[in-house]
């Protein structure tokens, strides 16, 4: 994937900026969540302040020899929304190590706060450079779909967030779990969708595809828009997270996740009991 952000110098941005940054990536490297980024900011920052450290975040990976592999969209179900106090998608950059094979176990501290929330993904086969994307260009631009397990992160301590906070933390991306199985759109109705997630067995979210944004079509409607007029616009190739389902459930050491999707198909991951924890014989 091609990006608007390559050969930028990684901090070639005012320092308030490098400085939100900073944090951030500290806290991601140390595992210890740091203060609202927000604090950093006159009147708590704006938009395109918050985008300004992610950008600086992300060419920061880019220049680490990081690889990006597509978006994701956050924030488009009002029951997340609600969770986090805010009104408005967002959205972050998807690093090729942020995959977690389908099945497969995040180790123990790898993520500081996670949640996991069920998605839809979209693999696209065309590029999406309209700065007025359409429903029509989508259909036309996506080569298959999967079910999707997102795993989001905060770096900001106890989840206390702000849209600008949120954003400025790559949209608060952690780790990502996609199914096996293609599904080409000609196939499925993603507005009707249903999702069911469980929890070691036990069901702990329920959504559909009406729940983002009224179908995930137009989150990335949405996306594909706001890439285009940034100047970054998606690709063909590129992954998309089109936003949680249903509410988004944290995650504990020794959690077994699973997700099914009707017409897409089930994709599941586990977390890591606490090695540290187990052998000093202490409880989970």
């Amino acid at each position: 994937m091609s990006t608007a952000l390559d050969g930028a110098h990684p901090d070639a941005a005012p320092p308030a900026v490098v400085k939100a940054a900073d944090l951030l990536a500290d806290a991601a490297r140390t595992g210890t969540a740091c203060p609202p980024v927000r604090d950093l900011f006159d009147d708590g920052g704006d938009l395109e302040t918050a985008y300004a450290v992610q950008q600086l975040g992300v060419r920061r990976g880019l220049a680490a020899g990081r690889r990006i592999v597509g978006r994701k969209i956050g924030l488009t179900s009002v029951a997340v929304q609600r969770q986090l106090g805010v009104d408005r998608p967002d959205f972050g950059a998807l690093f090729a190590d942020m995959a977690v094979p389908d099945g497969g176990e995040v180790a123990a501290g790898r993520l500081l706060q996670p949640k996991v929330e069920a998605e839809v993904a979209l693999v696209l086969g065309r590029d999406l450079p309209e700065r007025e994307c359409t429903v029509v260009d989508v259909l036309r631009a996506v080569d298959f779909a999967l079910p999707a397990l997102e795993i989001v992160d905060s770096r900001i301590a106890g989840w206390d967030i702000s849209l600008v906070d949120t954003v400025a933390d790559n949209a608060s991306c952690g780790l990502y779990v996609l199914g096996a199985t293609p599904v080409p759109l000609t196939a499925v109705d993603l507005r009707t969708v249903t999702m069911t997630m469980t929890r070691g067995g036990e069901t702990v979210s329920e959504g559909s595809g009406a729940a983002c944004l009224g179908s995930p079509l137009n989150a990335a409607v949405w996306l594909a828009s706001a890439l285009a007029e940034r100047g970054d616009p998606l690709r063909a190739g590129d992954l998309v997270l089109t936003g949680a389902l249903g509410p988004m459930v944290p995650a504990a050491p020794g959690d077994v996740f699973e997700a099914h999707i009707s017409a897409l198909g089930s994709v599941r991951v586990g977390f890591a009991q606490d090695a540290s924890l187990l052998k000093a014989g202490g409880a989970l």
